[in-house]
């Protein structure tokens, strides 16, 4: 194996190990939200959005010194459009993050699995027809939203976090954080995103943190509660991100980065 594929083995090795961690810590939240009552979060949900934060802070910090941790399609697809990563990295890149939030949630499944079989038991629900402790591992539409306004939701709030994450990590942002805040820095957008609008539908505002863990469900017992879903919104989380991301980021690339202090200087100093 040559030193160039060992390193390229290690960024997909990172990326599904970010996805993994998002995953563990995330729905390990969300299982603890759901699935008790009285729930610790039902009257504290910004703790539900802090341990997400927390959770891709974590995994930027784990992983963050091999693959720069995208952890997100929508972040890899947006740093291949308008940062130069290589095409030639993205679908692996995808495939691992897709891989790490599956792995992830058999963990938070080997975990859950007897609170899972006790809240159905109680409810008088299955996994199979009535998704019993589905909103633990995977997003779906919130009271009141239909399918395609989550497609339209998920859209707005991908490119607000897309946004923030080009703005965090752009080389010629004067206020941005240093390299060792920006993680807390993402986490907290996460956050944010979430505490603002998770109720929509559980601002999944990630591929890979939606399909892997219902992939992962459609083998577990889920069935077709979870692929295609109902109303076939397995889609929407996927979709909706990666056209949001290149939206933010776009509009990031396109609106903002021509006017930072250090982007003017140099670009001043090139024509003179």
């Amino acid at each position: 194996m040559t030193s160039k594929t060992k390193a390229f083995v290690g960024e997909l090795i990172a990326e599904c190990v970010a996805v993994f961690i998002i995953i563990v810590f995330g729905d390990s939240v969300a299982a603890m939200y759901s699935l008790y009552d009285p729930s610790p979060y039902k009257l504290a949900y910004w703790g539900v959005c802090i341990v997400w934060g927390l959770g891709v802070t974590t995994a930027i910090y784990v992983t963050g010194a091999v693959s720069g941790t995208h952890a997100n399609p929508a972040v890899t697809l947006a740093l291949a459009c308008f940062r130069n990563f290589s095409w030639k990295k993205v679908i692996p890149y995808w495939v691992a993050q897709v891989v790490g939030g599956f792995l992830g949630a058999a963990i938070v499944y080997t975990l859950f699995s007897p609170v899972i079989d006790h809240y159905a038991a109680v409810h008088h629900l299955d996994r199979l027809h009535d998704g019993a402790g589905a909103g633990v591992f995977f997003t779906h539409p919130g009271d009141f939203v239909t399918p395609m306004h989550a497609f339209v939701d998920e859209i707005i709030l991908t490119a607000m976090l897309l946004l923030g994450i080009f703005a965090i990590t752009c080389e010629y942002n004067t206020q941005a954080p240093q390299a060792n805040s920006g993680a807390l820095i993402i986490g907290l957008l996460v956050a944010i995103i979430g505490a603002s609008a998770g109720y929509l539908e559980a601002w999944a505002i990630n591929p890979a943190r939606d399909f892997g863990p219902r992939l992962f469900c459609f083998f577990a017992g889920w069935g077709g509660t979870a692929l295609p879903s109902p109303q076939n919104y397995w889609w929407v989380p996927i979709a909706g991100p990666l056209i949001g991301g290149l939206v933010g980021a776009g509009l990031y690339q396109g609106l903002l980065k021509p006017f930072m202090p250090s982007q003017s200087r140099s670009t001043t100093t090139a024509r003179d």
